[in-house]
């Protein structure tokens, strides 16, 4: 019997690497292409409502100066985050989609799990207090299958003491500094650029478990299972679950 160690993997902003990042689009095909797990950024708009998104503004995805921050609901149905720069126009007209719609339709995929990240600019500019209250209120309903993470312990801890959702804090250095900081906060889940690990070293142990991000290839994904990595993030789902191995822990979900 093979008794391998075989992870997980997480669809990085979905299936990015052939749809636009965070849009229902590149959700949806990773979860087609059998993602058991999805990991999606979110930000809070000028009337409350969360946008998945990764930057602060739509330059990058959509060619649209326009910051998240200065935008409402309505003027969002005039973004079109398709990535013309990366994807042409192929997927024009791909619209930014709420979190609310988006966890109401993941709801639909009882195996499914996301990672939620709430990033630091959002709580920089609204302040933590009233994004987080805002964002547990929409996440506690569907936190089965989500959980919520963050560069910011302080938006972890605070969620805490809020209530029992799942917290995963991703760390921005691999030091003695954050491992002390990762044991005082206490998380489901630490995550961490793969390349920040240093060769050869076996990952932090600890009452969490770990996701690697930045790791798109099968052998280097099962390599970190064998380090005990539980879960490996990849833009390019559909082709690391063609590996044999890996397929072995897809989900159909019925599609």
């Amino acid at each position: 019997m093979n008794d391998q160690p075989i992870p997980q993997l997480v669809a990085h902003r979905g299936y990015m690497q052939q749809y636009p990042e965070n849009t229902w689009s590149a959700l949806e095909a990773a979860l087609q292409a059998g993602a058991c797990w999805l990991e999606f950024d979110v930000q809070m708009c000028a009337d409350g409502h969360f946008i998945l998104l990764h930057d602060a503004d739509f330059s990058r995805t959509g060619g649209d100066p326009r910051s998240a921050f200065d935008t409402d609901s309505q003027a969002l149905r005039d973004i079109s985050v398709h990535e013309p720069d990366r994807l042409g126009e192929r997927f024009f007209p791909e619209a930014a989609p709420g979190l609310d719609t988006v966890l109401q339709r993941l709801a639909a995929f009882p195996n499914a799990h996301a990672m939620v990240e709430i990033k630091d600019e959002s709580l920089h500019h609204w302040g933590l207090e009233k994004v987080m209250n805002a964002l547990l209120k929409i996440l506690t309903p569907f936190q089965r299958q989500c959980i919520l993470i963050a560069h910011s312990d302080a938006a972890l801890g605070y969620a805490q003491q809020q209530g029992d959702m799942d917290t995963g804090w991703v760390v921005r250095s691999y030091d003695q500094q954050h491992l002390e900081r990762a044991n005082r906060l206490g998380p489901q889940f630490l995550i961490c650029n793969a390349s920040r690990v240093p060769p050869g070293e076996t990952p932090w142990r600890g009452n969490w478990q770990w996701m690697l991000y930045n790791i798109n290839d099968p052998q280097s994904a099962l390599q970190w299972s064998a380090r005990g990595v539980a879960l490996i993030e990849t833009r390019d789902i559909k082709t690391m679950l063609q590996h044999p191995l890996l397929a072995s822990k897809a989900c159909q979900h019925g599609l």
